[in-house]
């Protein structure tokens, strides 16, 4: 059993909690995180979701994310989804959310980050990732376009590449 933290409209704890899939109470939000690893080369490491996995199988999707569970916050988050997902531990400390999205159930950071880890070591979680590879905005685009990946906001993408390139992540 998965419990969250629920928040207030000004995100605040309530100090209540919510089991995943139960439903958040009246007034209640959630906190999830996403994490975008930009390499070098400017590309986004990106991962495939499982066939069995509920909300979205078989799509393509950024290279990390979930829900915050009870206790955490949102770096804590973004570690742990990042190392159970794709088996990368990256160094979150003083890190803050390079954008946050707020949505019907809560809010939503997004961390946009450098590494150049080689796909071939990462362990990925068998219960969540089928595939991992390396793909480029433009890339990206098309998959959405095309309805292999997550549907999300082009704009979402966009700012994710061009906050790599504003912060120096991506080197030309």
């Amino acid at each position: 059993m998965e419990l969250w933290d629920v928040y207030d409209i000004d995100r605040q704890k309530t100090g209540k909690t919510a089991v995943r899939g139960e439903g958040l109470p009246e007034g209640g939000f959630h906190l999830v995180v996403h994490i975008c690893v930009i390499g070098s080369d400017g590309r986004m490491l990106i991962q495939q979701r499982q066939p069995f996995k509920k909300g979205f199988s078989n799509l393509w999707d950024v290279t990390a994310g979930g829900s915050a569970v009870a206790g955490e916050n949102s770096r804590q988050a973004a570690m742990r989804e990042l190392s159970e997902e794709v088996g990368l531990k990256l160094d979150f400390e003083g890190l803050r959310p390079h954008f946050s999205v707020s949505y019907d159930m809560g809010f939503d950071d997004w961390y946009v980050m450098h590494a150049d880890p080689d796909i071939s070591e990462l362990k990925l979680q068998y219960e969540e990732v089928q595939a991992v590879k390396w793909a480029s905005c433009e890339e990206i685009m098309a998959l959405i376009d095309e309805g292999k990946f997550v549907p999300y906001f082009k704009g979402y993408i966009s700012t994710i590449f061009a906050t790599a390139h504003q912060n120096g992540t991506i080197r030309e």
